[in-house]
């Protein structure tokens, strides 16, 4: 029978963009298909929900489910997720598009290779583990990692799909059917005996799909799916070494830890995982890394039917089947269209068998069920698992998103401010109780809001030395970067002269401050002022802002009003600001004369010569032939002071 027999769906235009094409795969809630998008023009992946759980009113659970699905994967955006492109309905279908994976999952990879090398296998449960690590950061869990839902493409790179049943950590509590779907070989045991859930669910299967590809084999095999969902709760997981021999010890601890039965003994998530993955990987020598096992005796590749779903009678691997939360009942596949979710609840009412007894009686036991009823939906919303409410993460969202999100989930909200230095104003940091927290329906729950990083004002350090404006900047928080320098006239060396930002600025309490100090006056070379006149050397002087002294003295090597000799010498090095002494002559040395009066004029004139002076001679007698004999007289007259140079006029008798 041909495939468009068997499938109707091919060559359908759904929702008028999307062409079905080709059918590759189905699962226990939608079947997907190859499609060509006639807008984009590309090929999509088409993930239609099975019709019969979509159009059953009981199985609306379902369809919410199938919903989420897209929500969910569409907050994510990860290099190792496969992307969500749309979702809609077209009349009784309903569709998901995501990223078309042209390459095999990651069971058909082990199928024929029976085993991967150690190296190949850690390497790809580390891309696993980096997409789902993103998931976690956004409080997310994928619940059904397996080989089936591990894609890799063309270049062998591994993808993450199918988030169908994941949900937001503060969702994942349990199913109100008292059924949980998974794929029973990767379930982590809590998921299985309480339907509780959360990051490390994703660790521990994780670990399995780790063990699996190298051993070939998965650590729990039984003849039902409840059986091995039994093992996961009830027994540790065994130790690769015991299957490969040769495997190290790093890798058994490996898988040991990330498949703890208890979950407090797993990594918090899976970036917690993926260090220990790492870790791990770094101390495996290089030969063992490629090394592979054999693959196990009486390995078959498993064959795939692409005809119509049927339902089997054991879950095969990788398949999604309904499981009772508990153990409590047996558990169907959930392979196809076809298959039924079966409803183990424990107070659901048996059909009413035929019965000769009275009305009395008939009335009497519905009546006790009724009042059961009433006790257990009491007991289920006051004090069972129906009266908690998981914290779900806030972070990044805006203050209104965040109140708006806590106050649906039933929470009495209160708003705190915190200063961060990384988280912008009126952005969610978190709350208190934290996250992931259990607490009652209507608790009260305070929301951490960012206020954006702590302003502070720079403290006033002008004037102040250099240690004392680090101890303000310190005080007040602030970091201090390399000082600079500038020369200064009027500020003493050491001093702050300004701070950028300046001092009053208001800034973040982590901004780095800088100090402008400074450094004194500037260096200079003395000018040479010797020769010049008292006015020009003042103002050579005081161009280099020096501090000039002026000393006054008679002296026969200048004249007067001229610089003879200056204090420090010219050429000397210097500063800016000091003081410099400079020597003005005020004329030439003062000689005081003495009274030559008969003297005789010989011995007069020299040593009025001797003194630097000069000699007039007047006769006293004006005749002619008379010769100079004695002083008479003089002018100017005893104990005036001549300047050296001045001339003195002496009388004599002739």
């Amino acid at each position: 029978m041909s495939e468009t027999l068997i499938d109707p769906l091919l060559g359908r235009l759904i929702d008028g963009r999307y062409e079905v094409r080709e059918r590759v795969a189905a699962g226990g809630m939608a079947t997907v298909y190859v499609a060509f998008d006639k807008r984009l023009e590309r090929d999509v992946a088409l993930k239609i929900m099975h019709q019969h759980l979509a159009a059953d009113a009981s199985e609306a659970d379902f369809v919410s489910r199938f919903r989420r699905e897209a929500k969910s994967a569409a907050r994510l955006t990860h290099p190792g997720m496969v992307r969500v492109y749309d979702q809609g309905v077209d009349g009784d279908l309903s569709y998901l598009t995501m990223e078309y994976v042209d390459g095999e999952n990651l069971r058909e990879r082990v199928t024929q290779e029976g085993t991967l090398a150690v190296g190949e296998a850690l390497a790809i449960t580390d891309a696993v583990l980096d997409a789902l690590a993103a998931a976690h950061r956004q409080g997310l869990v994928h619940r059904d990692v397996k080989p089936e839902n591990v894609l890799l493409d063309e270049s062998g790179r591994p993808k993450l799909a199918d988030f169908g049943l994941a949900r937001a950590v503060t969702e994942v509590t349990s199913t109100s059917t008292g059924m949980l779907l998974g794929t029973v070989a990767y379930l982590a045991p809590e998921l299985v005996a309480d339907g509780d859930a959360d990051a490390r669910a994703d660790v521990y299967s994780c670990g399995i799909l780790l063990y699996e590809m190298v051993t070939g084999r998965q650590p729990f095999t039984a003849e039902t799916a409840l059986g091995v969902a039994s093992r996961h709760v009830h027994e540790d997981m065994p130790a690769p070494s015991a299957t490969v021999p040769w495997l190290p010890v790093e890798f058994d601890e490996l898988v040991a830890v990330m498949t703890a039965r208890d979950p407090q003994g797993r990594p918090a998530d899976a970036a917690a995982a993926l260090v220990l993955v790492r870790h791990a990987r770094s101390l495996i020598d290089d030969p063992t890394l490629d090394r592979r096992a054999e693959p196990p005796s009486g390995a078959v590749p498993i064959v795939h039917d692409d005809g119509a779903t049927t339902v089997l009678s054991d879950a095969p691997s990788g398949s999604t089947i309904a499981l009772p939360i508990g153990l409590g009942g047996a558990a169907a596949l959930v392979a196809g269209g076809d298959a039924e979710i079966l409803d183990d609840d424990p107070d659901a009412i048996e059909p009413e068998r035929p019965n000769r007894r009275t009305g009395w009686w008939i009335g009497a036991v519905l009546a006790t069920l009724v009042v059961l009823g009433g006790l257990g939906l009491w007991w289920y919303t006051s004090i069972g698992p129906g009266a908690y409410t998981t914290v779900p993460s806030v972070q990044s969202q805006t203050e209104a998103d965040a109140t708006a999100s806590l106050e649906a989930l039933g929470f009495v909200v209160t708003t705190d401010e915190e200063f961060d230095d990384v988280i912008a104003e009126g952005i969610a940091i978190g709350t208190d109780p934290q996250e992931q927290a259990r607490l009652l329906n209507g608790s009260d729950i305070t929301l951490i809001v960012s206020q954006g990083a702590r302003q502070e004002t720079i403290p006033e350090v002008v004037g102040l030395q250099e240690s004392e404006a680090l101890a303000a900047l310190g005080d007040a928080g602030f970091p201090v970067g390399d000082p600079t320098f500038e020369y200064s006239d009027t500020i003493p060396e050491g001093e702050v002269m300004a701070s950028t930002p300046a001092q009053g600025e208001t800034v973040r309490h982590d901004k780095e401050v800088s100090l402008e100090l400074s450094d004194g006056p500037a260096p200079i070379t003395i000018p040479d002022v010797v020769g010049s006149t008292e006015s020009a050397a003042i103002d050579a002087l005081e161009e280099d802002a020096l501090v000039v002294t002026v000393e006054r003295e008679r002296t026969p090597d200048a004249p007067k009003g001229e610089v003879f000799r200056q204090n420090p010498e010219a050429g000397a090095d210097g500063i800016r600001t000091q003081e410099v002494t400079i020597w003005v002559s005020d004329g030439p040395p003062l000689v005081e004369l003495s009274d030559y009066t008969f003297n005789t004029v010989e011995r007069a004139r020299d040593e009025l010569e001797g003194l630097g002076l000069n000699v007039n001679l007047e006769a006293d007698n004006p005749w002619p032939w008379t010769t100079p004999e004695f002083v008479v007289g003089q002018r100017p007259a005893a104990g005036t002071q001549l300047e050296v140079g001045s001339t003195v006029t002496l009388v004599y008798d002739s």
